[in-house]
């Protein structure tokens, strides 16, 4: 029997499995809304630690990442640092987050946004950004997904189909249970690609340069450029600092902004349970460790990939491992690629309906539910749409979406913390920063120092929402009383 079959039956059987978690977990939710987007808030520490950590590490970190490694060497290291930064504050701002959303029934970002904000405008607003950055983000994880089943079974199974097949099966439990199956899919698929991770880590240094040690020790001789930080760009040059540090604070603001995972302080059955997910996550950035061991191992390889992030599975496919640790492989890729995927899906369709829709039109809960998974269907074929059609990196197309994603912290945090913020310095910020990111995204204006077009569209965001609000009436004294209450 042909090896790619042997391969493809293997990913049959995974991508079984993950479809009956899925819909097995429906089973523990409420038929309702608050069932649908935010399981009940019953979500306890196992669930949180997976759903948190394999939804952060996708496919831009189980194939983006070797892939930077591999190219752009030392480049790579700044994943390792903005998931530490991004996830600190959110030991002291997930449990107030989950506090206001238990007293006043929040489900989502803007929920609460508005709730502090009263304004239509600024759900309709949030609802059109959040949106806006979450196509590029699954269309990563459909392109991942394609890319690692095109290669493993040679061609035979191309991208499109692969993507298909896969994101079919995601949509499929995501319509049927929603978060209830992103967290319990989502668990089984973090302790699977873990594993995989660590495995193929350690292995493939070992079987091509007898160890780690000695795998570094040889670049160092030939590529040293490759070791040395912030590494290289994009066209092979030294990255510049100011770019290097701008990617990660854009990342590490924006990461704990996103609605997929922002709204999952709403899924936890508690505080504690939130802040040990916080102090626990760093345990899960060990899984990047491995994932960069596969990438530089993959520099003084003989062949070269088609491009940098296949050098994961082209590098598998080339080192004669047998048919089935190639289709675990694929398994574990998949994991990385699906865990993400479908909490977006699922978080898309939430933050369209919750915050686009139903602030302007009252739907009742079976509408809403049925409109969601529309929201679901429409999202996923634009990104399958996007993730066949286009060619910019993994990575790449993250740090675009984290630029747009990035701009809801001002808000948040003058939500919570900031009693002189008002509705109109919000929109106003928000606004002014998008817009700048926008600009410089474009390459209407040249960017400073090559700084990302994130960060310069806070420096933007944050002194237009400041002077807005003390320009503009203060919020009424019992509103910021109710809100700020403990």
């Amino acid at each position: 029997m042909e090896r790619w079959v042997v391969v493809t039956g293997i990913i049959a059987v995974y991508l079984v499995v993950t479809l009956a978690i899925g819909l097995l977990a429906g089973r523990r939710a409420t038929d309702s809304v608050a069932g649908f987007v935010a399981g009940d808030r019953s979500f306890g520490l196992l669930v949180m630690y997976f759903v948190t950590g394999a939804t952060v590490f996708s496919s831009f970190a189980f194939l983006g990442g070797p892939g930077w490694a591999y190219s752009r060497g030392a480049a790579a290291f700044y994943i390792l640092a903005y998931g530490v930064l991004g996830m600190t504050p959110f030991y002291w701002m997930g449990p107030r987050i989950a506090h206001l959303g238990r007293r006043f029934g929040y489900v989502t970002q803007a929920q609460l946004l508005v709730g502090r904000f009263p304004s239509r405008g600024l759900s309709g607003l949030v609802a059109i950004l959040s949106l806006v950055a979450f196509v590029p983000y699954v269309t990563i994880q459909m392109k991942g997904a394609g890319i690692v089943i095109e290669a493993v079974t040679d061609g035979h199974v191309p991208l499109w189909l692969g993507a298909l097949v896969a994101y079919g099966i995601v949509i499929v439990y995501v319509l049927a249970s929603g978060v209830m199956a992103v967290g319990w899919t989502n668990t089984f698929q973090g302790i699977f690609m873990v594993t995989i991770a660590w495995t193929l880590g350690l292995y493939l240094p070992y079987k091509l340069y007898g160890g780690v040690g000695p795998m570094f020790e040889k670049i160092a001789a030939v590529r040293p450029e490759l070791l040395v930080p912030p590494g290289l760009d994009s066209a092979g040059n030294a990255w510049p600092w100011g770019s290097y540090t701008t990617f990660i604070l854009v990342s590490a603001v924006g990461l704990m902004m996103w609605p997929h995972l922002f709204m999952k302080a709403f899924a936890a059955k508690d505080d504690d349970t939130l802040r040990r997910t916080v102090i626990l996550f760093p345990t899960f950035q060990l899984f990047l460790i491995p994932v960069f061991l596969i990438g530089f191992s993959g520099v003084l390889f003989p062949e070269v990939p088609p491009d940098p992030d296949f050098i994961l599975p082209f590098m598998i496919l080339r080192t004669d491992l047998p048919a089935l640790v190639v289709g675990l492989f694929c398994a574990g890729a998949l994991s990385a690629s699906m865990s993400t995927g479908d909490a977006l899906l699922h978080a898309a369709a939430s933050v369209v309906v919750e915050d686009g829709v139903t602030p302007f039109k009252a739907l009742s809960d079976g509408h809403q539910q049925f409109l969601m998974r529309g929201v679901v269907l429409a999202v996923g074929g634009v990104a399958y749409w996007a993730a066949v059609g286009g060619g910019s990196s993994l990575v790449a197309l993250l740090a675009t979406a984290y630029g747009i994603i990035a701009q809801l912290a001002p808000p948040i945090v003058a939500a919570l913390y900031w009693k002189r913020a008002t509705t109109a310095g919000v929109i106003s910020g928000l606004l002014a920063g998008w817009i700048t990111a926008g600009l410089f995204y474009y390459e209407v204006v040249a960017r400073p120092l090559g700084m990302h077009e994130g960060i310069l569209g806070l420096l933007v965001h944050v002194p237009v929402l400041v002077l807005v609000s003390l320009a503009t009436r203060p919020q009424e004294k019992a509103h910021l009383d109710r809100w700020f209450a403990s």
